[in-house]
């Protein structure tokens, strides 16, 4: 039960911090509207991250509790290309209407300079674990190559994810994320198909 808590409290953190961040900006955010909206302590801020900028790190985590958020719509009726598209198109979405683009650009290039933990690359994220899921899933049903391992194609999905998000901050969100996503990662799924 500790654990569960300490999670929760961890998350409503971060998930206020988000929605400050999008509605004001980062810069006129403050640690204390952050523990206001979050209904939490300092105390309990600080047990989690040592300032305000450690927040940046932990848009991986927003990202994860929407694919907590998304699996039981994953319906049964849906092939594991679908659930793959159904899940991109949710997050590019939300991405899209609450992440601010300068603070996405910075924690992609922060994960390029850094030399500690890249958060992004964590296989055990639930990112991964889903997407591992689904994959295995439709090779297993006949819906995938299965002469490409289940952990290569979900290498190779996110590295697609990474690359169209990489060139949305580059292009200054200049075009629909959702839009430009849904045709260029149907595209290249295809190719692992049966």
């Amino acid at each position: 039960m500790g654990k569960k808590n300490n999670r929760n409290t961890r998350s409503r953190i971060v998930s206020a911090a988000w929605k400050l961040f999008y509605e004001q900006g980062y810069e006129d955010t403050t640690i204390d509207e952050i523990v206001e909206r979050s209904g939490t302590s300092k105390g309990s801020f600080y047990h989690y991250f040592p300032g305000k900028d450690a927040l940046l790190g932990t848009l991986s985590t927003l990202f994860d509790e929407k694919y907590e958020e998304l699996t039981p719509k994953l319906a049964d009726s849906m092939t594991s290309f679908q659930k793959l598209l159904f899940l991109n198109r949710e997050l590019f979405f939300m991405i899209e209407n609450t992440v601010p683009l300068d603070l996405l650009a910075g924690m992609y290039s922060s994960q390029l300079v850094t030399k500690g933990e890249k958060h992004l690359m964590d296989y055990n994220r639930v990112y991964y674990r889903l997407l591992r899921s689904i994959t295995a899933e439709g090779q297993a049903k006949g819906e995938f190559r299965a002469d490409i391992p289940a952990n290569e194609i979900v290498r190779a999905y996110a590295l697609c994810e990474r690359a169209l998000l990489y060139d949305w901050c580059l292009c200054d969100g200049n075009y629909s994320l959702v839009q430009y996503s849904a045709q260029i990662l149907s595209l290249f799924l295809k190719g692992f198909l049966n």
